[in-house]
Formats: C-alpha cells, structure tokens, sequence
C-alpha cells in the first residue's frame, strides 16, 4: 500500500476508535441528547457579554463563502491543476477551523484533526490532492449538519424568548443553505423530495414559534434532522448511487479512481456513523470497516453495506418506538413515534425491494397510525399498531441478511 492510501487507512481507523467515546453525544435519544448538550454549553457557557461578542463575531464569518472558496481551490485538482493548500490552510484556520473546534468540543469528535491532517497531507504530497477535496468537503458538511442541531437546540434551550428563538432557527436555515446543493443531488438521483421535506418542516418550526408550540417545533426538527441524515445514506451506502457501488464499479477499471469514490464514502459516512452505532454497532462498524481505505476496494460490496444499512436504521426505529413505548403520554413518546417514521421512510426503497411495495404501502400506514395514537394518547389504538411495526422491522431485518 502507498504512502497515502496508508495515512489515509490510518485516519480512517483513527475514526473507528474514537468514535466509540463520541457517539454519546450526537446519538443519544432525544430528550437526553438535549440534556447532554445542554450540559456541555452550561459548562463552557463564557459571561453573557463575551457570548455576546462571540456570537456577534461568528455572525460576520462567511461560512458559505469561505467553504466555497477552499472547495475553488481544491477542486483545481480535477483539471490536473496544482492546489495551492497555503491558501485553503489559511481560508480553514481564519474561517472555519473555530467553528470545528466549537463543534468538536460540543460532539466529543476529531474533525479539526482530520481536516488539519488532511490538509497537511496534501500539501506534503503524501496524499493525492482529490482526496484531500473529499474528506474537506465531507467533513465540513458535518460540521455544518451539527451546526443545524446545535442551533436547535440553543432555541429549545431559549423558547421562552421568541426573537432569541427565530434567529436560532434562521441561523440553522443559513446553514443548512450550504448543504441544500447535497440534498439536491439525492432527489435528482433517486427522485425523493428531501429538499420539500426539509423546506415544510422548516416552515412547521416558524409556525410552532408563532403559535408558541414547542411539541411541534421538536417534530419539525426531527424531519430537518432525519431527513439530512437520509441525504447522507443516500449518498454513501444506498443502490444504485452510493459511493459504496459508485467505488465498486469504479474499482473494475480505475484503482486510484475508486479509492477516491471510497474515500468519499468514508467521509459522507462519518455524518450517521455515530447514530448508527449506538444500537446497531455491528452493522455500523462493517459499514466503516468496508469505506476504510486499508479495505482493498476491490473486495468492497455495496450489496452487503447496502443490506447493514437496512439493518441498522431498522434496528434504530425499533428503538425508537421502544423509547415511544417507555414515555407514552409524554412528548418525548411522540417525537420518538416520529423518529421511528422517518427512519422507516429513511428505507423505503430498500424494503420495497425487500418485501415489495405493498409492505411498505402498509408499514408506513401503521406508522401514521400509530404517531397520530402518540399525539392523541390514545394507549388501546397506539398498542393495536405497535406490534404490527415490530413485526415488519424485524423481517425487514431478516431479509436483509
């Protein structure tokens, strides 16, 4: 193995190890994940005036532009052109390197050390130039993604101060803004509706602060939430466009090419990794360990990684409504009901292809049912639709060995 297949199979494993110690806090069921969050900002919370000038500096940071600009440079490589990494080092270090490290610290994640490595590794030479683009790119997305969680949050924490509330949540919506190119993608390759999906629920959140009604405001940060995180499958383990089958194919003709699609994998992949493992670890670490670059690529299969995928988000949704179950009457019994759906809806072509349309036709009915039983209280309807749910995740589980 070269030199920089090798640094890379070595940040890739570095992933694999931390990963466990960080996935507490971006995986943690919904209530205890606002708690944990809350928790660390309660701890590094500055003096209300340093805060204030923190944010008011953060404001004038232009994220988008100084992502597009390294992403400019970067991208110079594909034309055979020679990177200039001196100026995206400086664009990252006086831009966007302290909002990875707020981040970081938030998540309990290594993205600054990544980045700053594989930047390093492209300017050093010992890592090909369009890797270096890809792990950028993939991991500031991430950062970007847990910026959009990050404000939610923070409106949460603040809902009884509605102008504090609507900037939080236009804050998330500059953010999410970036990645919106990404969703985009997903829907002209696979023909979903994610960035409708995303634009409602973002509505929804604008209504529920008008109305001052935090259920519905959580639930419309679940649909944002869930539905990035069903972009970000699509584009590293769903068939037929993921990196796992785009490397695959690619491995047949071009070696260097298909390093550089699995590599790509790896980095979309870091954005769910740590959802997953939390109660899927087995399929969550065989999807990492195929995307790891000391995997030969030729032996990668994007049908397996495919079906941990399915897997794991069933495994997640029974969860889900174990958690919906446990906290009937609650509205943490609703916004897990929801979860439950969105992660069902996260699979939908795979358990059409799996047990055919009409199962889906008819899990994703018993899910309605049974979220609309979550919001009404309604135990004797909600325990006639979960067994059914259960029933179907399962074999959905077991076709998808």
């Amino acid at each position: 193995m070269s030199l920089k297949w090798k640094w890379l199979a070595l940040l890739a494993a570095a992933a694999l190890a931390l990963g466990a110690c960080g996935q507490s806090k971006q995986t943690a069921g919904t209530e205890k994940e606002s708690s944990n969050q809350t928790a660390v900002k309660k701890q590094e919370k500055p003096k209300e005036e340093e805060k204030t000038e923190n944010e008011k500096e953060e404001a004038e940071v232009d994220y988008a532009g100084a992502f597009s600009e390294a992403l400019a440079e970067l991208e110079k490589a594909k034309q055979g052109g020679a990177v200039d990494f001196g100026k995206v080092e400086s664009i990252y270090k006086e831009k966007l390197q302290p909002l990875v490290q707020k981040r970081d610290a938030e998540f309990e994640d290594t993205l600054d050390q990544h980045i700053t490595n594989a930047l390093a590794a492209g300017k050093d030479g010992s890592l090909e130039p369009l890797v270096v683009k890809q792990i950028f790119d993939k991991l500031m997305q991430k950062v970007f993604y847990t910026t959009i969680k990050h404000e939610f949050t923070e409106a949460e924490e603040h809902w009884a101060n509605k102008e504090e509330v609507k900037e939080e949540l236009e804050e998330a919506k500059t953010f999410y803004a970036i990645l919106q190119s990404t969703v985009e993608k997903r829907d002209a390759a696979y023909g979903t509706k994610l960035v409708d999906a995303i634009n409602g629920a973002f509505a929804q959140m604008e209504q529920a602060i008008q109305n001052d009604d935090a259920l519905s405001f959580a639930l419309g940060k679940q649909v944002v939430d869930k539905t990035l995180m069903k972009t970000f499958y699509l584009a590293s383990g769903a068939l037929p466009h993921g990196y796992a089958a785009k490397a695959a194919a690619a491995a047949k003709e071009n070696a260097e090419e298909a390093k550089v699609e699995q590599a790509e994998g790896w980095a979309f992949y870091q954005s769910v990794y740590p959802y997953m493992k939390r109660h899927a670890a087995e399929e969550a670490d065989y999807i990492l360990k195929q995307f790891d670059l000391q995997t030969d690529v030729k032996t990668l299969d994007p049908k397996a990684v495919n079906h941990a995928f399915v897997r794991g988000w069933a495994k997640v949704a029974l969860h889900e409504y174990k958690e919906s179950k446990e906290n009937w009457g609650q509205d943490k019994s609703v916004i897990t009901a929801l979860e439950g759906a969105l992660f069902i809806n996260m699979i939908e072509q795979d358990i059409k292809t799996l047990l055919g349309d009409k199962a889906y036709t008819d899990l994703n009915e018993q899910a309605t049912r049974y979220l609309e039983a979550a919001k009404a209280k309604n135990k004797a309807e909600g325990d006639k639709w979960l067994p059914q749910i259960e029933a179907a995740l399962q074999q959905v589980i077991q076709k998808a060995n």
